[in-house]
C-alpha cells in the first residue's frame, strides 16, 4: 500500500476558532483515512479547546520541538506517534483567556510564524502539502507582518508573481443543488465542484479598475485551466466575469470589458474552453447549474460572495500558482463566537481542505 500523504495544518490564530476546527478535523476519520496530518501550533491551545467543549475528546499529541530536517526524520517520528497526531510546535503566545477571541499581537506573530514553517516543509518535500487554519489580519499587522493574508505570505516565501486565490465548492455541497433547482436544464456529467479564481484580491473596490490587466486576467484564466486539468476536468470550461453591470453594455457603463477582459479571453483562445466576459449575474446561476466549470472573477467580492452563500462552511481556498500546495477554509476567525461552549464551530471547510490537499498530493505526486 502506498504511504499516505503528509499534510501540514497550521493552527491559525489561536484567539479564534483555529484551534476548534483542527481538533475537530482531527478526530474526523475520514481525515485518517486520506493523509498523516502534522499539526504547526501550540498543543496547549488544544488542551485547552478540548476543556472549552465537552464533546471534544483530546487528541493524543506527540510533541516535535524543532522542525525535521528530512522527510524521513519526520516519518519516524510519525511512525513512533502511533495511534496519535505530530505537533509540531516552534514558540507558543501565552495568552489568558480575557485575550482569546480579540485582536493579538502575539497570536498574530505566532500564526505568521507556523505558517512560514509549513510553507518551508513543504518546499523541501519534508512535507506533501499544507492545509491552513484561519489567520486574522489586524492581528497580523499587528505583530509588524504587513501582508494582506495567507496569500500574499505564501507567495513572497515562495519568490512568486503570477498566482492567484480560487475558492472551491466540493461537488458534494453542489449536487442536491443541481439536481432540485437546475434538473431540467441539463448540463454536462463532468463535473468536479466549482472554482472561482480572483483577478485582484485584497485591495479597495475603487482600486480595482485601474489595478486590472489584460495580462493578469488572462494568467489567471491559465491557472485556472492548469487546476482543472490536475485534477481531472476533461472540458475544463472557463466562464470569465465581466467588472460592470451587464457587461458594461457595450460601454454604456465602462469600457473595461472591451479594453481589458476580452482581449484576455481571445488570447487565450481557441486553445482554451473559455468564454466571457459574461455578466457575472447570470454567470454564477450558468456555473452553479453546471455549464462551466470555473469562473475568473475580477475582485474579491464577486468570487467570494456567491461561494460563501452557496457553501459557507464547506468551501475552501486553493492558492493557484505556488511550487508546494495550499488550501484552507474559507471563513475567518470568527473572535465573536470562538472559545465558547455555546457556539461550537462547524469544522467543514477545514476537513475538505484537510482533504483537497491530500487529494491534489496524490494529483501532482
Amino acid at each position: 500500500m502506498d504511504k499516505l500523504p503528509i499534510i501540514a495544518v497550521t493552527m491559525g490564530d489561536v484567539c479564534g476558532i483555529g484551534p476548534e476546527v483542527v481538533v475537530r478535523s482531527l478526530l474526523d476519520l475520514r481525515i485518517r483515512e486520506h493523509c498523516q496530518p502534522v499539526v504547526v501550533g501550540s498543543p496547549a491551545y488544544v488542551e485547552q479547546i478540548c476543556s472549552v467543549h465537552a464533546d471534544l475528546a483530546c487528541p493524543d499529541l506527540v510533541p516535535l520541538t524543532s522542525p525535521p530536517e528530512t522527510r524521513l526524520e519526520l516519518e519516524e517520528v510519525i511512525a513512533s506517534a502511533d495511534s496519535g497526531f505530530v505537533c509540531l510546535e516552534q514558540g507558543s503566545p501565552v495568552l489568558n483567556q480575557a485575550a482569546l477571541g480579540t485582536v493579538s499581537a502575539d497570536a498574530g506573530d505566532a500564526a505568521y510564524r507556523w505558517l512560514v514553517t509549513a510553507c518551508r516543509l513543504a518546499q523541501l518535500g519534508i512535507v506533501d502539502a499544507i492545509a491552513t487554519a484561519p489567520l486574522n489580519k489586524e492581528s497580523l499587522h499587528a505583530a509588524g507582518h504587513q501582508y494582506p493574508g495567507h496569500t500574499e505570505i505564501l507567495a513572497a516565501e515562495c519568490g512568486v508573481t503570477d498566482f492567484g486565490m480560487m475558492l472551491h465548492l466540493p461537488e458534494s455541497r453542489l449536487k442536491q443543488l443541481r439536481q432540485a433547482v437546475f434538473a431540467k436544464e441539463g448540463g454536462a456529467a463532468d463535473r468536479h465542484g466549482l472554482s472561482i479564481v480572483h483577478v485582484t484580491l485584497h485591495t479597495s473596490v475603487e482600486s480595482v479598475p485601474r489595478l486590472l490587466t489584460t495580462e493578469q486576467v488572462a494568467e489567471k484564466i491559465r491557472l485556472l485551466d492548469d487546476f482543472l486539468r490536475d485534477t481531472g476536468s476533461e472540458r475544463r470550461a472557463i466562464g470569465v466575469a465581466a467588472l460592470n453591470p451587464h457587461g458594461g453594455e457595450h460601454g454604456l457603463f465602462g469600457d473595461e470589458e472591451a479594453r481589458v477582459i476580452e482581449p484576455a479571453v481571445h488570447a487565450c483562445m481557441p486553445e482554451l474552453n473559455v468564454h466571457g466576459p459574461l455578466p457575472v449575474d447570470t454567470l454564477i446561476r450558468r456555473a452553479v447549474s453546471g455549464e462551466f466549470d470555473g469562473v475568473v472573477a475580477m475582485y474579491h467580492d464577486q468570487g467570494h460572495i456567491p461561494v460563501k452563500l452557496l457553501g459557507f462552511d464547506a468551501a475552501i481556498n486553493i492558492t493557484l500558482g505556488l511550487p508546494i500546495i495550499r488550501t484552507s477554509p474559507t471563513h475567518g476567525t470568527a473572535f465573536d463566537r470562538a472559545w465558547t461552549s455555546e457556539s461550537p464551530a462547524d469544522p467543514s471547510g477545514m476537513v475538505e481542505a484537510v482533504l483537497m490537499a491530500a487529494r491534489l498530493s496524490n494529483d501532482y505526486s
